[in-house]
């Protein structure tokens, strides 16, 4: 059975057909890439993925599950968690309170548990104090824990909202366009840092990337997606020849 499967979906706004037919399988353990022009509907995808949208017309089915009806904070409890191609860290709170923050859909003490403080409620909230800290340190970032976000420099800011997704234990992470806004260096650091999150986290990667160099030194299958619709998938090599894919997506550059 397919981690991830994405069939017929369709999503209209107002008539205008963002998504079309789109059919698409990820596997366990992989890392893979969708790429296309601005407005081709990528993000779309992964807004309807993790319950931002629901889906005018097809499925999803995550481990076998269909997601429909699902809000963003139920599909994050079974496995599916993300980045945002714009930054959405909470300002005000500390690095460690963002952290904390995206475990409390996965506790299951229950308002119950919170007003009394049972001693479910202070094993758990212990448990992922200890976990936000464990995965501060590896990502060595455990020095800014009291720090605000908007302290920290932009790559930084990255690095933090990568480990506030993998901080509930995902089993699908989705990075839409996590090089964006980087300079050159924080990119090539960035490439090594989900290498290592791949190798290191039993988890598969989908990730939206302009940068191609981002996507083809990481991906081992990526789609192209335009106006909506899938037009190529393959390995990267295989993109990277693909007419149809250089005429609808650079024009005359090449990948």
């Amino acid at each position: 059975m397919p981690l991830l499967e994405v069939d017929n979906l369709t999503q209209l706004f107002s008539g205008l057909c963002a998504v079309s037919e789109l059919k698409l399988c990820l596997e366990e353990r992989e890392l893979v890439g969708l790429i296309g022009p601005n407005g081709a509907g990528k993000t779309t995808v992964f807004n309807i993925i993790s319950g931002f949208y629901q889906a005018t017309q097809g499925e999803i089915r995550f481990q076998g599950r269909n997601l429909a009806g699902l809000k963003p904070h139920q599909i994050s409890a079974l496995g599916i968690t993300r980045t945002f191609q714009n930054i959405r860290l909470w300002k005000e709170m500390s690095v460690l309170d963002n952290i904390l923050v995206a475990q409390h859909y996965h506790l299951g003490y229950g308002l119950g548990g919170l007003f009394f403080r049972t001693p479910r409620y202070l094993k758990r909230e212990k448990d992922i104090r200890i976990r936000a800290f464990e995965l501060l340190e590896i990502f060595k970032i455990d020095q800014f824990a009291e720090e605000k976000p908007t302290n920290l420099p932009y790559g930084m800011q990255r690095k933090v909202e990568i480990v506030r997704a993998l901080s509930s234990g995902p089993k699908l992470l989705l990075l839409d366009e996590p090089a964006a806004g980087l300079q050159a260096t924080d990119v090539n650091e960035l490439i090594t840092l989900i290498r290592w999150v791949f190798d290191q986290f039993d988890l598969s990667i989908w990730m939206i990337e302009h940068q191609m160099k981002v996507v083809m030194s990481l991906c081992s299958q990526i789609s192209v997606i335009d106006f909506g619709s899938l037009i190529a998938s393959g390995t990267p090599e295989e993109i990277q020849q693909n007419q149809e894919v250089i005429k609808a997506y650079l024009g005359d550059e090449q990948l």
